[in-house]
């Protein structure tokens, strides 16, 4: 750990790798976020339909479930400058590919394979916790989290524009291009300029890279069980491309995905027990356990908070214009107060963690986030449209704090795992968007926010099962000797 003063101006020490971290996070987001802002452009351009184009959405969202857990595995075991830098590297490529597009077939396979780069997140989690002490892990983790967020909004504040200053048919093909090369550039600035630890300290790796590491037989069938929403989330994916949904893929096509996707589940689930049958055979020592219950409180907790902030994000806009009788563009300028609190929220939370402790500062925020959604429920055209603005800011705040306390909470459970769990975490926030937006397809927005709010009280009776991080973590150096990491 650095133990230099916490100072936001810095640009020195760990506030430098904070800084690059969070900078990198801002790009991958928007290189992920980059198309629907331009919307309008692309499909006039291609000539797409309003089926093609929705299709383009799921899929910009498909591969990032499964990109999350393998970026966090090789995260843990290769080190997050390398892996992050690689990802900005090679995620340049399709985006790339994406503004040559010239046909429907070319945009979906670029786009499928830019989901990658929404995995980007988990990377700078694992940065940052080798940088900062437990007292300032929060604060930390919130700011890398709310600022690099912040790329989806400067994406959809700034591509618009540059495409039109570019002019001609193809602005947005140039609008598109320039995310890709900030990445491709800052993947040398961020390989360059930044070590995975401060120097003297250890970094410490999974003994394994096929599975997570469980201690217990238990937690090893609760791991399983945490597995499931995750290749679920994809069959329903797979449904809404299906004959059922949009109709991209044959019945056929469909069916051999299904399968497919358990077979993969079978196969996780062997080298999931491969990685950990010694624990069939011996307990593990009590010094050198962890409790898994604790990462599945947190994915639950993160389905709920960013899960929900993704998908109201979709609906915000169509939900003020359709409420309050106003233009696309008034209500999308109102729902953008949804997101830009990202900015101050969600380092927020982590602070409030870092001074109040990690459960009591969840217990709060989650029973905010149930109570906000119960609000945005009851808004109708009766209501000012200013306080519909302010119940929806409210509402954000709790979401965006929670997820920064979520994440004040991930590095504090296992240190070499850190990548692997923030991984598992992070795709829950993408399995939540999944569900609640085909729960927002199915039924009207006042149940929309219910069921959001009825996953919250969820989420609050899990947090209940949680133990706040305390005492220490112990982790063996390569040559054998233990070392004890405080979390409190």
């Amino acid at each position: 750990m650095s133990a230099e003063k916490f100072n936001l101006l810095s640009f020195a020490g760990k506030m430098k790798t904070l800084h690059l971290s969070w900078m990198a996070f801002f790009i991958t987001f928007m290189v992920w976020f980059n198309m629907a802002p331009l919307q309008d452009l692309i499909v006039n351009d291609l000539g797409l339909t309003i089926s093609e184009w929705k299709t383009l959405l799921i899929i910009n969202v498909a591969l990032t479930i499964p990109a999350r857990v393998i970026i966090g595995a090789l995260t843990d075991k290769f080190g997050p400058r390398i892996v992050y830098s690689s990802l900005l590297a090679i995620c340049s490529i399709p985006c790339f590919a994406f503004a040559l597009a010239d046909s429907f077939t070319q945009l979906l396979i670029a786009r499928f394979a830019l989901g990658c780069i929404g995995a980007g997140f988990v990377v700078g989690i694992r940065m940052v916790s080798e940088w900062f002490p437990p007292k300032e892990l929060g604060t930390a983790e919130g700011i890398y989290g709310g600022w690099g967020n912040f790329g989806s909004a400067a994406a959809a504040f700034t591509l618009p524009t540059l495409a039109l200053a570019f002019g001609g048919d193809d602005g947005w093909r140039y609008a598109v291009a320039i995310t890709g090369l900030m990445s491709l550039l800052f993947s040398f600035v961020y390989y360059k300029n930044t070590t995975d630890t401060p120097k003297g300290s250890t970094y410490f790796r999974p003994k394994n890279l096929g599975g997570m590491e469980v201690t217990s037989k238990g937690d090893f069938y609760l791991l399983l069980v945490m597995k499931t929403p995750m290749y679920l989330a994809l069959a329903l994916l797979n449904w809404k491309l299906s004959p059922e949904g949009v109709s991209l893929l044959s019945q056929n096509v469909a069916l051999v995905i299904y399968l497919g996707l358990a077979a993969l589940y079978a196969y996780d689930a062997f080298a999931t027990y491969k990685v950990n049958k010694d624990i069939f055979v011996k307990p593990v020592p009590e010094s050198h356990r962890y409790e898994f219950k604790q990462v599945a409180v947190l994915n639950i907790l993160y389905f709920a908070t960013f899960g929900s902030e993704l998908a109201v994000v979709s609906m915000l806009p169509a939900f003020f214009s359709g409420t309050f009788e106003l233009s696309m563009a008034t209500a999308s300028m109102l729902a953008g107060m949804y997101a830009f609190m990202n900015l101050m929220s969600r380092p927020g939370g982590g602070w409030l963690s870092d001074k109040f402790g990690r459960k009591k500062t969840l217990l709060i925020l989650t029973a905010g986030l149930a109570l906000g959604y119960f609000s945005l429920s009851l808004i109708d055209s009766t209501w000012p449209i200013w306080l519909a603005v302010v119940a929806v800011m409210a509402c954000s705040f709790f979401v965006q704090s929670g997820e920064g306390a979520v994440f004040a909470a991930v590095p504090l459970i296992k240190r070499r795992l850190t990548g692997q769990i923030a991984g598992m975490t992070g795709a829950y926030g993408n399995v939540g968007a999944v569900v609640y937006l085909t729960v927002y397809s199915l039924v009207d927005d006042s149940t929309f926010f219910l069921v959001i709010a009825g996953t919250a009280v969820l989420g609050f009776l899990a947090l209940l099962l949680m133990r706040e991080p305390s005492g220490t973590i112990t982790e063996v150096n390569e040559d054998g000797t233990v070392e004890l990491i405080k979390v409190s």
